[in-house]
Formats: C-alpha cells, sequence, structure tokens
C-alpha cells in the first residue's frame, strides 16, 4: 500500500525559516524548509516511534514579502532541571531576569539583547506530505493516515504549529483529497542549499528532542539539499534519495 499525499492549506501572520549562516542576525529563506513543514505535521499528528513525515512539495500561494522586525531577546535559556525542582517544591520559581536595576540583579548587566530579523509577512502555502511507517508498521498505514485527516479536520493539535519560531503561529486547514489545485504564485527561484533537516531521518526510534544535550540515538544530522522555485512550486526530494546531501559518519564531531 502506498502513502497518500496528505495536503494541508497554512497561513499566517509572520514566519522566519532562519538560514543557518544567518542565525545570529536572523535572514529566512523565501521559503519554508521542509524541517519546518515537519515540524508543522509533527505538531498535529506524531508518532515517533512508529513512523515519519516526508514532505513532498511546498506551494507558494502568497507573494513572498520580507519584513525587519528588531526584538528584546532574553540571554538566557530555562533550565529544564530548574523547572522540574519548582515542579516539584524542591526549590522556589526564579525568573529570568531581562532588565533591572542594581539592586535587583547584583549587576549592571542587562540580561537582553536586540536582535534583528529579518522574517516573511502573510505567508499561504499549500503543504505536501506522506507518512512513513518504521518497519514493522506497514500494516498500520491506513488507520495512521485516518487519524491524521480526523485531527487536521477537527483544528486538533498537540501543540500550536509555527512558522520557525514559536512567536509565528501557523493556523491550517485539511485540504480535501478532491480539491482543485491552488493559484500558485508565479515564482521562479533560486535558492541554493537550503537546510533539509536538522536529524537523522533515516533511523526509527530516535528522539527528536532537541532541549536535550545529550544525544545517546545519535539522531542529530545535519542535511541540504539544492532548492529551486519553478512557478510557485518546490518539489522536496526523499530524505533517502541521492539528492539529499548529508553529514558522513565523524562530520558531526569535527
Amino acid at each position: 500500500m502506498r502513502p497518500k499525499d496528505q495536503a494541508l492549506d497554512v497561513w499566517g501572520e509572520f514566519a522566519c525559516f532562519t538560514r543557518p549562516e544567518l542565525k545570529v542576525e536572523r535572514f529566512s529563506y523565501p521559503v519554508p524548509t521542509p524541517s519546518a513543514v515537519r515540524g508543522i505535521y509533527d505538531a498535529i499528528y506524531c508518532k515517533r516511534t512508529e513512523f515519519r513525515w516526508q514532505v513532498t512539495a511546498i506551494e507558494v500561494l502568497a507573494p513572498v514579502r520580507y519584513i525587519s522586525l528588531r526584538r528584546n531577546e532574553v540571554k538566557d535559556k530555562v533550565s529544564t532541571t530548574n523547572v522540574q525542582q519548582w515542579m516539584t517544591g524542591r526549590s522556589p520559581p526564579e525568573p529570568i531576569w531581562a532588565d533591572g536595576t542594581d539592586v535587583e540583579l547584583g549587576t549592571d548587566m542587562k540580561g537582553r539583547t536586540q536582535r534583528q530579523t529579518m522574517a516573511l509577512c502573510n505567508v499561504h502555502y499549500r503543504l505536501h506530505a506522506e507518512i512513513r511507517p518504521w518497519p514493522g508498521f506497514e500494516d498500520r498505514l491506513q488507520a495512521m493516515e485516518e487519524q491524521f485527516r480526523r485531527r487536521a479536520a477537527g483544528g486538533k493539535c498537540i501543540h500550536q504549529p509555527y512558522f520557525g519560531c514559536r512567536e509565528f503561529p501557523a493556523y491550517f486547514d485539511l485540504v480535501d483529497i478532491d480539491a482543485q489545485p491552488p493559484q500558485r504564485q508565479p515564482l521562479d527561484l533560486d535558492i541554493g542549499l537550503m537546510l533539509y533537516d536538522v536529524f537523522d531521518l533515516s533511523r526509527p526510534h530516535g528522539s527528536l528532542d532537541t532541549s536535550r544535550r545529550e544525544d545517546p540515538d545519535g539522531v542529530r544530522s545535519i542535511s541540504l539539499f539544492r532548492a529551486s522555485v519553478r512557478d510557485g512550486l518546490l518539489s522536496i526530494p526523499p530524505y533517502e534519495s541521492d539528492a539529499v546531501i548529508k553529514a558522513q559518519q565523524g562530520d558531526t564531531d569535527a
């Protein structure tokens, strides 16, 4: 049984699909990366021990428009260990200070910094992806697809999908199987090398929790591909194809 195309219409006010070479002062790709699209599907339906999503195509339905944003961002991250201690009452909650007086902070150093972001605005895409069961779960493909469609049709999600940054929510609508093709933007772009994913998608049972410092499963692995948009359509090669450039064993240790 071949996987069926699962299409979603997604839209939002802002989006930022950060180019890895411009991460400090963020600059967005003009279209979503396969990794960002996978994250949207994962937010709706995800069982990583049973299947993964293979993104197949992205259709651009709104003009590509950039907007410059300058934001105050905190420098520190919340410690998972501290949060667990707060939850169990072993220590009192402590805020991350963005700003304050010398008396409050004990230092004149600020906990915030200004960052520039070149984001996209008023985005609208039609996304296409397929469910790829891991070995041993192939006979559950139809049930997986039906469950995804029920969840997407009802607007259910594990968490709010987003366009690259959690501050930029993505709204979604399931596309009917018999729906007419959308009116794509007359867009032709040679993007060059584009981030495909930051995990090794060929390995089942891997945790994709980016908050983990350790990676015993070795699932973190950068992959790239040469992206080009033709007539508003970005075709995504399968992860296992030669068109996807993957890190070799030991490259990530350098």
